[in-house]
């Protein structure tokens, strides 16, 4: 059974992760652990932004807020992911992504790690290089999932 490892946080009700999961659900047996990093409040996308199918709220002012909303979106990722019939499970991690992936490599192992980023003219995680730094690092292949949305 191959074992998915999906990185995101406001993109997780997305369309192109969505198909990335599906396309691996068809390959053959697997499971899927989503780790949504808990993303600072003040770092996430401007609520006047469409939508990218996470939980539809207000930007929070606080940190805990923050976590509350990233564990909102877990849960809302994970039952529309067992709806469809996949094996799935997450947590909400810390809030620097590259240490949350290193802590959930700690505790499991991966065959793959899917890393979902908004579009690149808002994602911090690509002007960090997450995936090429992630893919260098932890020496797992990663594919990259970009959400659509501007």
């Amino acid at each position: 059974m191959r074992r998915y490892l999906v990185v995101a946080n406001q993109t997780l009700g997305g369309d192109e992760l969505a198909k990335s999961v599906r396309d691996r659900m068809a390959a053959g047996p697997c499971e899927f652990w989503v780790l949504v990093p808990a993303t600072p409040a003040k770092d996430l996308v401007s609520p006047s932004l469409p939508p990218m199918g996470g939980v539809p709220v207000a930007v929070p002012a606080s940190a805990e807020q923050g976590r509350a909303l990233a564990q909102a979106r877990l849960d809302a990722a994970l039952d529309r992911l067992r709806a469809t019939g996949a094996v799935a499970d997450g947590e909400v991690g810390d809030l620097d992504p590259m240490r949350a992936i290193e802590q959930s490599l700690t505790r499991r192992h991966f065959d793959e790690i899917l890393v979902s980023t908004l579009p690149a003219r808002w994602s911090r995680w690509l002007r960090q290089d997450l995936p090429s730094r992630v893919e260098r690092k932890f020496n797992l292949p990663v594919s990259y999932v970009s959400a659509t949305g501007g």
